[in-house]
């Protein structure tokens, strides 16, 4: 399983008890073992016709815009997926893809902390100064490294490259701003490094599953939160 995906679940599933996805280190490593690399398979015909309408809904189902309204049928429908595929799987006792868990997973010798001093301070200059128009170029220098050198590290790190990490801290800052002020989203936007709404927009959603104006009217159903601009 790519561990970033299960990481972003999480984050995403508990984001108002966690800061970031470092902090959801002890809570996965409390509730999940060691996953399983690769699962096999070998359905008979009639349970795989089981599963073709469920299979269809769920697909129906995610890709419209109401996901959350749809979560607890979406929920509904892979439970009834898994427990007809449980008992006809098998699995691998090790990692048998290591280059593709090395492009797409964080390292699991990494146990989500960072390895080199280097990277913790190109990480920590983006989540302080994520408004910055930050290029590889300016935060190589920053950190006394060659750009080639730092996506390298950087990488073997955190498990993405730098833009790819800029673009998590900037959502999880914009969601803050977003659930806790009423800053307007363009102005908020803004403040997280963000000049096109349109843009923004998109790569919320990619992160979070919903766009900022979804994700500030959810945040106004939780108790004690006033009505804000948008």
């Amino acid at each position: 399983m790519d561990t970033n995906y299960v990481i972003d679940q999480i984050f995403w599933r508990h984001v108002r008890f966690l800061s970031d996805r470092f902090d959801a280190k002890k809570f996965i490593s409390d509730i999940c073992v060691e996953t399983p690399q690769i699962i096999h398979l070998d359905l008979d015909e009639k349970h795989a016709e089981m599963l073709t309408s469920w299979l269809d809904e769920l697909g129906f189902l995610t890709k419209n815009d109401e996901y959350f309204s749809n979560f607890n049928r979406i929920q509904a429908l892979w439970f009834l997926v898994a427990d007809v595929i449980m008992p006809f799987k098998t699995v691998t006792p090790t990692q048998t893809h290591i280059s593709y868990c090395q492009q797409s997973a964080l390292p699991r010798h990494c146990q989500l902390k960072p390895l080199r001093e280097e990277a913790r301070e190109a990480a920590k200059l983006l989540r302080m100064h994520p408004a910055c128009r930050w290029t590889l170029s300016v935060l190589a220098a920053k950190t006394h490294m060659s750009v080639s050198q730092l996506v390298r590290m950087f990488v073997h790190s955190y498990g993405k490259t730098p833009s790819k990490y800029l673009t998590m801290v900037r959502v999880e800052k914009l969601a803050t701003l977003l659930r806790e002020t009423d800053t307007p989203i363009k102005a908020a936007m803004r403040q997280v490094g963000w000049h096109s709404r349109g843009h923004a927009s998109q790569l919320f959603k990619e992160i979070s599953g919903l766009t900022p104006l979804e994700y500030r009217r959810l945040s106004l159903q939780v108790p004690g939160r006033s009505q804000s601009g948008h």
